[in-house]
């Protein structure tokens, strides 16, 4: 019995559930088996798409056992009656772990995976043996890619032989972390035990599918089976989807709801992907018809997805003839000039590096609200790292005004996700993961050397723990963690393996791999044809070619750490000079730490104290150089370097904040002056509009710098335009008043 209260149980159950009558794993992975037995004869009707089928269900809704009428609620869309029944089954008999496996899969159905893993896990505490809970916690880690749900399928099929649904996910998993061989081997292993296993069949079809191979074995052995198995498409479309090939994902999906119009699973993911390549129209109908003719209440991405179209009607759109630009209405007007200027310059660099030219628009949409963001990408929120997300040619991200100042890079985030973009293009979407991100990578720190991500103590403590992948199995680390910084590693991983490939063998080999990608061959296979090495060798060089690059720090890891600790502790009792000499140690073995409590951060402060600008200004520099993002330390750098009459540098420190975070209107009006004294006058109007945007307070002065901008670039009419602007906010501004004078000739 679950430790609620009733009534929390009720509020529980009456915000967050949702049952589906065609659930694929619920119908697929055996959990009705454990069901009572009238339910089976039910659920065979509905996985038909018999019209009986819910006759069978209202039959069962009115028994006054409150399992077989939770099973009957459900399979008539009562999501919230069902739970309710659900709890009285399980209040019933509290130690039957089946009941808590059914009603786990009741909350996996709407997004609640939380719950669901609650209630396997209760099941498992009943009975540690349970092949079902097993296998249903499987499912329950699969859905947020845990590395442990292959685990967990392992067990379930050790402890029950019998139970081929175990096989089907693993199989499901293998082909998700781009291993077919084991996928193959799993699905072959499911219909040995049961031939008619469907969904090993439509994995299968799906495998044959992506390698341009129709699949037809497979298809017809799964509809002589049964004819309405809509869930084939659905299936075929996840990994498709998963795999960016967007459209033909797109169109299985239709196929699946074609051939079962009420599975509702399909038609809501349909939804979420038409949303995500702009065509909110239809999104938004099929979104519409799972939420007004499906189970009720609907699924929480569903939801989520129709409040999140909604609000798209907020947004600002900017088109030319190679670009769509998206914003928030509120802050457009700042947005909009930076991001044009990042994505031209980006797209014409692009260009000329993969030698390749983008057919159509290329779109970027940039929210303001994160949470917005991951619905717009995932369907629900609480998604948490993701900056930046690609759609073919549709880019979604956070604005920089998304994130805490300092917290992220929007210039890099563009640059890494306009790079799959082109890499995608390129191989029509077949490549895999680890490359992408790994070419996206590289990018970021090939355009500026500050840009991309650091080396942070996960990847130390990985390399120094040796559990960086090998190439041949490096998209497992993104897609089935085994550990819960593994995508983070990952990532960097797989842009120090591109570094190396462009050190060894140069940038031609990088594009070399792309077309062999596109050619339709696996990582193995196009290492030796590009390389000329096996994987194997591969790492037998990269290994040591990156643990020698990261020695001194891996090394003095321990050190750097206490060296850390007790700098903080010097800093607290004000002794300077030990503060400077524990954090230039530091430094010294771990310079690319530049987050929050760094050592550059400790000798900032101990510079201050002593009033020793040389040092301070060289440390900010460093902080700068090796990608610090704080907007704190580079704003007091650009005022040093201004002090010292080092206007330049002190622009360009400024122009570095920018790429960080641009909502910093005190920012935006000193570069503006800059740019004014170093004769860029396009700069300066750049900047003062950008202050205008942010929400300055001193209009008269801002909109008179503007027009001072746009005289000295002979835009007299913006320039009068602004003098207005100026006097309307202060009539007797002088300043203003003698430009009006000046440029009006009067």
């Amino acid at each position: 019995m679950k430790s609620k209260s009733t009534y929390v149980v009720v509020a529980l159950v009456l915000t967050v559930l949702y049952v589906g009558d065609e659930q694929r794993w619920f119908r697929q992975m055996g959990a009705s088996a454990q069901g009572p037995a009238p339910y089976l004869e039910c659920e065979k009707l509905a996985a038909r798409a018999d019209p009986g089928a819910r006759a069978c269900y209202q039959r069962l809704s009115t028994s006054r056992d409150p399992w077989a009428k939770a099973e009957g609620l459900w399979g008539l869309g009562d999501g919230n009656g069902a739970s309710l029944a659900f709890a009285e089954a399980v209040a019933a008999n509290p130690k039957d772990p089946a009941r808590h496996v059914r009603w786990a899969y009741l909350f996996l159905s709407t997004d609640q995976n939380n719950d669901a893993k609650e209630d396997m896990e209760a099941a498992l505490k009943i009975n540690p043996d349970y092949a079902p809970a097993m296998l249903g916690l499987a499912k329950v880690l699969s859905e947020s890619y845990d590395g442990k749900a292959m685990e967990w399928a392992e067990k379930a099929a050790k402890a029950d032989a019998k139970l081929y649904q175990a096989h089907e996910l693993m199989a499901y998993m293998h082909l998700e972390d781009n291993n077919p061989e084991k996928a193959v081997a799993s699905a072959k292993e499911a219909l040995q035990i049961n031939p008619e296993a469907l969904q090993a069949l439509a994995i299968l079809a799906a495998m044959d599918q992506m390698d341009d191979k129709p699949g037809t074995e497979w298809l017809d052995r799964i509809f002589k089976a049964n004819p309405k198995y809509g869930e084939a498409y659905e299936t075929m479309g996840h990994f498709f989807v998963q795999n960016r090939r967007y459209d033909e994902g797109i169109a299985l999906l239709r196929k699946a709801i074609e051939l079962k119009p009420n599975l509702w699973s399909a038609r809501a993911e349909l939804g979420i992907q038409l949303m995500r390549f702009g065509k909110e129209a239809e999104a938004h109908q099929q979104l519409e018809s799972v939420f007004n003719d499906g189970p009720k209440p609907s699924r929480v991405s569903v939801r989520n997805s129709l409040k999140l179209l909604d609000t798209l009607v907020k947004f600002q759109t900017f088109e030319t003839a190679t670009t769509v630009l998206k914003f928030d209405k509120k802050e457009a007007a700042l947005l909009e000039p930076y991001y044009k200027a990042e994505l031209d310059r980006a797209i014409a660099t692009y260009e000329k590096k993969y030698k390749h030219k983008i057919q159509g628009p290329i779109q970027v949409e940039a929210y303001p609200d994160h949470a917005d963001f991951e619905v717009r990408t995932l369907g629900i929120p609480g998604v948490g790292g993701i900056l930046g997300v690609t759609f073919g040619h549709y880019v979604a991200m956070d604005s920089p005004n998304g994130r805490p100042p300092g917290e992220f890079h929007w210039a890099a985030t563009l640059w890494h996700e306009l790079s799959h973009v082109y890499v995608l293009d390129m191989t029509q979407s077949r490549t895999p993961r680890w490359f992408t991100e790994g070419v996206a990578v590289y990018e970021e720190t090939a355009i500026a050397p500050d840009w991309g991500d650091r080396m942070t103590p996960r990847e130390v403590a990985a390399i120094r723990d040796k559990k960086l992948l090998p190439i041949a199995e490096l998209d497992r680390g993104y897609i089935h963690p085994s550990y819960p910084e593994q995508v983070v590693v990952s990532y960097y991983q797989g842009g120090r393996v591109i570094t190396y490939i462009v050190e060894k063998w140069g940038y031609d080999a990088v594009l070399g791999m792309i077309e062999g990608f596109k050619n339709r061959k696996d990582t193995a296979t196009v290492i030796k044809d590009v390389l000329k090495v096996t994987p194997e060798e591969f790492d037998a060089q990269f290994f040591p070619w990156l643990e020698a690059q990261t020695k001194k720090t891996v090394d003095g890891f321990e050190r750097w750490t206490k060296l850390l600790k007790d700098a903080n502790e010097a800093g607290k009792a004000k002794d300077w000079d030990k503060v400077i000499a524990l954090g230039t140690e530091a430094l010294d073995l771990y310079p690319d730490f530049v987050e929050t409590g760094s050592a550059y951060t400790m000798l900032i402060k101990a510079y201050t104290e002593k009033a020793d600008k040389p040092n301070m200004i060289q440390t900010l520099e460093a902080y700068a150089a090796h990608g610090g993002r704080e907007p704190a330390p580079l704003k007091q750098l650009a005022d040093m370097q201004t002090e010292a009459g080092n206007k330049k540098a002190a622009a360009a420190a400024l122009e570095k904040l920018n790429l960080i975070f641009l909502k910093d209107e005190a920012a935006h009006q000193k570069l503006g002056s800059l740019h004014m004294e170093l004769g860029n006058p396009q700069g300066a109007a750049r900047e003062f509009g950008a202050a205008l945007a942010s929400g300055t307070i001193d209009l008269a002065g801002t909109h008179y710098n503007l027009a001072l901008a746009y005289r000295a670039t002979k835009q007299n009419e913006k320039a009068l335009e602004h003098v207005y602007q100026s006097l309307e906010a202060a009539p007797s501004f002088k300043p203003g008043l003698k430009l009006l004078l000046e440029l009006t000739g009067q």
